[in-house]
């Protein structure tokens, strides 16, 4: 007689069973009695379990940013995320493998070059299309644009195999591409900026005056790039983050898409995903091998001693990292039409539909944003140890278990989880071997979903 409420509401009423509150209550005060005191016996190393805990939490928090701003707005689990997590890490390995293990280590191969490259193309050219031809429909022939938008398609796509072609000059080979970007902002931020004092500013002429220094702008960004060889690691982080997000968007588009049309189910969306999965990790194993595989000399490898804890100026780096991402996400969700449609479709699609936003497209972007919020938490994790095919595997869970301690569907949950996460990891294996990390972080999963399900912070 059970139904499937009842089954929903079953979980939080084992603290109704006799006793299991007394108990839960004992077991807390014991374990807060017991760090209370670990900490007054050593507070160095406690002060070390934190700061490490928050800096792995940065990058669990990260993963489940990604994971869960994708649940949010289509509400199945996609976990592709896992995989793009270790394409951003072993992108960064595959463009800079003549510097973590020497020239003739290699492993550039040209049938990778050309199958990201068409990724890109595609997801370009279905960009450009989809922008431009409700646009321009009235005063151009459908075959025009997609002419063009597959001309400007197979230009970007082609530059892109040449830049994965040369990886040891990414400063020279992207530095047109750094130039023409800073251009682009600087006149879309200062149109913005204008507009909102003079609304009646028509674009063509602002260009025309605001478009020779932006050149001159973008000229000298890239001029700087080009004599900066040192920035080349930090470049393959952009580009190992953008192909892991046109990859996302490519799967959305030329996969989930039509499945969400026809199999309107959850579980095969999943099931889908892991096959994703599953074929990514194969896929780096064929090309990379087994083997873990370190990633070059990041900035801040050196180790700093404060009141008795050693901290990596890396991972100082990382959790800057990690927090300007957040508030990038935040602005881009708060302040921006774009984030007030992810929230409107999140609600309900269908109506989104209807009042006139294009759900196709901002789904897609959510799928790219979300994958290059994996990809980065790949890269800093790929840094901190070693790249390994599986390692994709365990982010993904580390971030779904982010997620639900923060509490499903909930952004600002999801990075409260993962420091918490991230934190109970660490001072779980005060007295007992690293390697039970791992099990610290599932048993905390038992527990939210046994006496906790809706996380710290709900999603209302």
């Amino acid at each position: 007689m059970s139904t499937q409420g009842d089954s929903a509401r079953g979980l939080p009423q084992l603290l109704n069973i006799p006793g299991t509150r007394v108990l839960a209550v004992v077991l807390t005060t014991a374990v807060v009695a017991y760090l209370a005191w670990k900490i007054g016996q050593s507070p160095p190393q406690a002060l070390q379990f934190a700061f490490n805990g928050i800096a792995v939490g940065a990058v669990y928090a990260l993963l489940a940013v990604g994971f869960t701003l994708v649940y949010s707005t289509v509400w199945f689990f996609d976990l592709y995320y896992g995989a793009a997590a270790g394409l951003g890490a072993y992108g960064v390995f595959y463009l800079r493998t003549s510097t973590a293990l020497g020239s003739r280590a290699d492993v550039n191969s040209i049938y990778v070059n050309a199958v990201f490259a068409a990724i890109v193309a595609g997801v370009v050219g279905w960009t450009l299309h989809t922008v431009l031809y409700p646009r321009l429909r009235r005063r151009y022939s459908a075959t025009t644009i997609g002419f063009l938008a597959g001309l400007a398609a197979g230009a970007i796509g082609g530059y892109t195999g040449v830049v994965l072609s040369y990886p040891a000059i990414l400063h020279l080979t992207l530095s047109p591409a750094i130039g023409a970007a800073v251009a682009v902002a600087a006149v879309a931020l200062s149109y913005r900026a204008i507009q909102s004092v003079f609304p009646d500013v028509r674009l063509g002429l602002f260009i025309a005056i605001a478009g020779l220094p932006a050149i001159a702008l973008g000229a000298w960004c890239g001029y700087l790039t080009a004599g900066s060889p040192g920035a080349g690691l930090y470049l393959s982080w952009v580009v190992s983050c953008l192909l892991a997000g046109c990859v996302g968007l490519a799967l959305y588009r030329g996969l989930y898409v039509y499945m969400r049309q026809r199999a309107r189910s959850p579980l095969i969306m999943l099931v889908a995903s892991l096959g994703i999965l599953l074929a990514v990790a194969a896929f780096i194993v064929i090309v990379f091998e087994a083997a873990p595989r370190p990633l070059p000399t990041a900035f801040g490898s050196e180790t700093l001693k404060i009141a008795g804890a050693r901290i990596k100026g890396f991972n100082v780096f990382g959790i800057g990292v990690a927090l300007a991402g957040f508030a990038i996400l935040w602005l881009l969700l708060r302040q921006t039409s774009f984030g007030r449609a992810v929230r409107a479709i999140g609600d309900d699609e269908e109506v989104s539909k209807v009042v006139g936003i294009n759900t196709t497209v901002i789904i897609a972007a959510v799928f790219f944003i979300g994958a290059m919020y994996a990809a980065m938490a790949g890269i800093l994790t790929g840094h901190d140890t070693a790249v390994q095919p599986r390692m994709g595997l365990l982010l993904l869970l580390k971030g779904w278990i982010a997620s639900v301690v923060g509490g499903i569907g909930n952004l600002y949950g999801a990075i409260v989880g993962g420091f918490v996460l991230g934190v109970v990891e660490q001072f779980g294996i005060w007295d007992i071997a690293g390697e039970w990390k791992d099990a610290i972080a599932f048993i905390l999963l038992i527990l939210f979903l046994s006496f906790w399900p809706q996380g710290l912070l709900p999603r209302r």
